[in-house]
């Protein structure tokens, strides 16, 4: 069994309930502030530990950072790799109104000042055909794929938040470009023009309540979402391409990869929040007993 290296970003979200969004000039009180821990890689990474993968999770955390690595720790990761770094920790600083409407600020922080250090210790730490999760949430990517690809490493990228910087990227030495279909027209079109783009990468489209599909050579599996009530879309993408990871750690074939993939996002997206909603195997594995066609 393969072990998964998640070298992903680490997220304080501070929610503030307000009137309205704040208007340039304006003092605004907030009715409530909570704090949940977020950040694409810490969603990853606590859906790949719940789905059973071996999971070691690199990046940096500030000092107020302890919430973060605590959760990644009773999801079962491996939090040895995490640095701790003499900025805050990435956070972000999201108004949300009563029509559920939210306006969001986002310092990059301690994601994006990984040490090259940091980063070594962490590759050193995988082995030739381990697994690497990268999002664009961190520094050092232009370094951190070639070097991962040098050591025989299987890299999944997905490339949110989406901007230029990614176009200028090593994509040519990734396994598998994980992508939504906007992303995907952001880098290169349309889909035709993204599979002649990178001819050589697996492409993974996650195609929302449509379910996903694979293009992996000349093989094209799709998996169709399952029907269920929508409560809360956070950190779908992020569980199902955890779970998809692990599954791939487990050798197990594409279909059945995203299958649980799927299966594990439908159960998410029933309940409230990010890292809270992402499900464990067993719940994953009997939904998708139940629920198959």
């Amino acid at each position: 069994m393969a072990r998964i290296l998640n070298i992903g970003s680490l997220n304080l979200d501070y929610v503030y309930a307000v009137p309205h969004f704040v208007a340039p000039g304006e003092t605004l009180c907030a009715a409530s502030r909570q704090v949940f821990a977020g950040g694409k890689g810490l969603n990853q990474t606590v859906a790949a530990a719940r789905a059973g993968a071996k999971v070691y999770h690199a990046g940096a955390v500030g000092p107020d950072g302890d919430m973060l690595l605590k959760l990644l720790e009773e999801a079962g990761a491996d939090t040895s790799a995490v640095e701790w770094a003499g900025v805050p920790t990435g956070h972000a600083i999201i108004q949300v109104s009563p029509q559920g409407e939210n306006a969001i600020i986002i310092l990059g922080g301690a994601n994006r000042s990984i040490s090259r250090e940091a980063l070594d210790r962490a590759l050193d730490i995988a082995e030739e055909g381990d697994i690497l999760l990268l999002q664009n949430e961190i520094n050092g990517l232009d370094y951190i794929i070639p070097q991962a690809a040098r050591r025989g490493l299987r890299i999944l990228f997905n490339p949110a938040p989406m901007d230029e910087s990614v176009k200028n990227l090593p994509l040519g030495l990734i396994d598998t470009l994980v992508v939504n279909e906007g992303e995907g027209q952001a880098l290169a079109g349309d889909m035709e023009a993204l599979k002649a783009a990178y001819p050589k990468q697996n492409i993974l489209l996650t195609q929302g309540s449509r379910g996903a599909t694979l293009f992996a050579g000349g093989e094209t599996v799709f998996q169709p979402a399952f029907r269920v009530k929508v409560l809360d879309t956070t950190a779908a993408g992020d569980c199902f391409l955890g779970y998809y990871a692990a599954a791939l750690s487990e050798g197990l074939p594409y279909g059945r990869a995203l299958l649980l993939a799927t299966a594990a996002s439908a159960l998410a997206v029933q309940k409230q929040g990010a890292a809270p909603s992402i499900p464990c195997r067993a719940e994953v594995e009997a939904f998708a007993q139940a629920n198959s066609r």
